[in-house]
């Protein structure tokens, strides 16, 4: 398929080297990575293909760097994170579309994506000037106590293929916040998004170095030198699970501090008093959002056994009918998924589950045509030993269980390794907060499918990681607590 005059453009205007110190350049070896459209399998770009020197000499750039930009007035760094909030916002357009061609999503989705990525500077351009610390007499009256906040250092980014521009800025935004560096690797399917933003944070005027971006085909030759590397001080991750743990080990060997976001099973529980329409209406946002491709879609449908079947129903007639095809046409609801081996996945899980005795309500089989398509699949009467109840689908398909009793419920819910986010539909205040309470993910969605928010903590417990990315607490975790006793101060009168 012939690119069309605009998505020509939105991809040349993307710098396709290297953003290393202030600089664009090619990869030392010389060898490229191609970028491949998942909608028709046809290569749109070739990026430079990093080396391990090329990653030591951003982590060089980026330490250079923090000796300065730490020092940087906080105002002056929000105001950077401003202006490039703006310019995000003024290009999501030509954004959106860049990332439906690399990613596949619908363009109405990429720029739901372009707005929320661009949140997190405009959050964060706000929380620069509010990194407080305490001044306090001592307890005991002899001296005072002075903490203070202070940026932790350079840090290094993995950043995940699903959303390629929001779980950059989501890191970028409080780490230059703090007055810390990093080094950002974008996934290998999705790196023009990110090299996009680069341009924009230059253009906001960003100094060389403090942000450096590297692409690669093989992320572990390049980034475990960096990892085990003392000058950073900080990772971030966001990806599966079993490469979390391999990421954690190797940066346990200098105590690194870590943030890690990483694989979901998401229960998605409908009790017998919820509101039905409003249930399907959340389902469809928990699962299709993305295509399913997101570690907080919801994996599991645990559906009170009185309203299962009429759920079910309601959720295949609405998934059904949504329109598949490549994200860029009009009135599209579903794209590709991200690569064959990805479909695979999703077809094997199905097929497991219905060879189990699942029932395929809708879809259930790959899209024949080019590209990477799954058709939107909802199954009924999932049985405990289908593979899908306990692995991430990261896909379109809705498998619906029952429950009866909310202790049921519960312990279903519970039953995995992960613990990210949990979404529950109930007209019941009690039955929700006992139910919230007990359990056991670090995120839940009340009576509504979409938890994300750049002002509030996104992270999980469990096999899905630790730290927050977000909010408040998402800055903290690019910042230092120092503690000054000081011998200081008259006592208080003794009473």
């Amino acid at each position: 398929m012939a690119a069309t005059a605009d998505e020509t453009r939105v991809v040349q205007g993307v710098n396709q080297q290297l953003f290393i110190g202030g600089q664009w350049r090619e990869a030392t070896g010389g060898g490229t990575l191609d970028v491949e459209d998942p909608a028709t399998g046809e290569t749109i770009a070739s990026v430079p293909d990093a080396t391990a020197a090329d990653a030591d000499a951003a982590l060089a750039a980026a330490d250079e760097t923090f000796t300065t930009w730490r020092n940087v007035a906080p105002r002056d760094r929000g105001d950077i994170l401003r202006r490039a909030y703006d310019t995000i916002i003024a290009r999501t357009d030509e954004l959106a579309l860049l990332m439906t061609l690399e990613m596949g999503k619908p363009v109405a989705e990429s720029a739901a994506e372009i707005v929320y990525a661009a949140n997190f500077f405009r959050w964060y351009s706000e929380e620069a000037v509010r990194i407080n610390g305490r001044f306090t007499i001592n307890e005991s009256g002899k001296g005072r106590v002075l903490t203070m906040k202070q940026p932790i250092g350079p840090c290094v980014f993995i950043t995940p293929w699903n959303f390629p521009l929001a779980m950059g800025t989501r890191k970028i935004g409080p780490a230059l916040a703090a007055g810390c560096t990093c080094v950002v690797k974008p996934a290998k399917q999705t790196p023009l998004s990110m090299l996009a933003l680069a341009q924009i944070l230059e253009e906001a005027g960003l100094p060389g170095g403090v942000l450096n971006v590297i692409t690669a085909r093989k992320s572990g030759e390049i980034m475990e030198p960096l990892i085990k590397d003392p000058r950073t001080r900080k990772m971030s991750f966001t990806g599966s699970t079993p490469v979390g743990r391999t990421l954690i080990q190797l940066g346990s060997e200098q105590i690194l501090k870590m943030s890690m976001e990483l694989g979901g099973n998401a229960p998605f529980l409908v009790f017998e008093d919820a509101d039905l329409d409003a249930a399907v209406e959340g389902a469809l946002i928990a699962k299709m959002r993305n295509g399913g491709e997101a570690c907080t879609s919801a994996n599991r449908f645990l559906v009170h056994a009185s309203v299962a079947d009429a759920f079910a129903q309601r959720l295949a007639e609405r998934i059904g009918a949504m329109k598949v095809g490549r994200g860029t046409q009009d009135g599209i609801q579903v794209g590709p998924l991200i690569d064959e081996a990805q479909r695979s996945k999703v077809a094997e899980l199905v097929d497991d589950a219905v060879a189990k005795g699942a029932k395929v309500l809708t879809g259930g089989s790959r899209v024949d045509g080019a590209g990477y398509f799954y058709a939107p699949t909802v199954l009924a009467g999932v049985p405990d030993g289908a593979d899908l109840l306990g692995e991430e689908i990261f896909g379109p398909v809705a498998p619906v269980t029952t429950f009866s009793s909310d202790e049921e419920a519960v312990a279903k819910a519970n039953a995995t390794e992960y613990g990210l986010v949990s979404y529950m539909y109930t007209t019941d205040v009690d039955r929700a907060f006992r139910v919230i309470e007990a359990l056991e993910t670090g995120m839940i969605g009340l009576n509504q499918g979409l938890v994300s928010n750049a002002g509030a903590p996104f992270g999980g417990v469990k096999q899905s990681g630790f730290g927050r990315e977000g909010g408040p607490e998402g800055l903290e975790e690019y910042l230092e607590t120092k503690y000054v006793a000081m011998n200081v101060g008259t006592p208080p009168v003794a009473l």
